[in-house]
């Protein structure tokens, strides 16, 4: 009697010991990208434009969705204010080419928008436009969020970082600054939030540089330079630098030959965003580039 209580004891344990493990939550994906974000400034991060939207509308729960899939880094998302103050995932001023209704974002509520179904390639579908929580929520422990913030005011501004907070991905983020001198106004709101300034030519990168650290630069490649670029890897931050329009338009005619080309003339950058994300990241690996 006393010999099968004690392995019923044992097995007890065990099987406590397996519900634990099989309990306890898996290592997200994005502690995987914020490792080579931070410590790998050779491994090449891609940023999928709109979010991976080659087969779903631009900006929608389901873009983001693919694009974790895919294993892309960074959703590049763009956020917008409705007339009763919700912050929604909306890249142009009007909501037309999105959805086939007139009218800008600012002057529907946000009950009023989310009837309006997604259009993809001209085609309605079942994807409404998603709240900024909401993808946030989505994105977590998954993905890196490139925050490109097109509401107006401050108070927007505090808005959006309160939800960053909130929903526990600040380390997530890259908050994107059109203008570098709006930095001080976000730092104010969160120090811990992740900025990412744009610089407009080489006195803007030079003055980004006194400021202080930050994640990543975006840049032009008006005004690239290897030796400007190498500033900026030697401050700890990374290049960002965009492959839309040319660079992608000639990947999308041969393949290879786009990103053939925009390494071969941006060879400091280091953040790629793009709308071929998972083309760009089949040619990464293929050159040991990335994870």
């Amino acid at each position: 009697m006393k010999r099968c209580f004690f392995i019923v004891l044992i097995m007890c344990g065990a099987w406590g010991s397996l519900h634990a493990q099989a309990t306890k939550p898996a290592k997200g994906k994005v502690d995987l990208i914020l490792k080579d974000f931070y410590q790998r400034p050779d491994r090449i991060m891609v940023a999928a434009h709109r979010s991976a939207h080659t087969n779903y509308p631009e900006n929608s729960l389901a873009a983001i969705r693919e694009a974790i899939r895919q294993g892309i880094d960074i959703a590049e998302l763009d956020v917008r204010l409705t007339k009763d103050s919700v912050l929604v995932l909306m890249h142009d001023k009007t909501i037309t080419r999105t959805t086939g209704q007139k009218g800008e974002v600012s002057s529907f509520t946000y009950g009023e928008l989310k009837q309006f179904p997604l259009l993809h390639n001209g085609q309605p579908t079942s994807e409404r436009i998603p709240t900024f929580k909401e993808a946030l929520l989505l994105a977590k422990g998954h993905i890196m969020i490139d925050v490109d913030f097109k509401a107006d005011g401050q108070e927007a501004a505090r808005q959006a970082c309160g939800l960053i907070k909130s929903t526990g991905t600040i380390k997530q983020i890259l908050f994107f600054l059109y203008d570098h001198h709006d930095a001080a106004f976000l730092q104010s709101i969160n120090k811990q939030i992740p900025i990412m300034p744009r610089a407009h030519n080489a006195a803007e990168t030079a003055a980004i540089l006194k400021i202080g650290k930050f994640p990543a630069i975006h840049v032009d490649p008006s005004f690239y330079t290897d030796n400007l670029m190498s500033d900026i890897r030697s401050a700890g931050s990374r290049v960002w630098i965009n492959a839309l329009g040319e660079i992608d338009s000639i990947e999308r005619a041969t393949e290879n030959a786009g990103f053939d080309l925009l390494f071969s003339k941006y060879k400091q950058a280091n953040i790629i965003q793009t709308d071929l994300p998972e083309q760009l990241l089949r040619y990464l690996r293929k050159k040991g580039l990335h994870q």
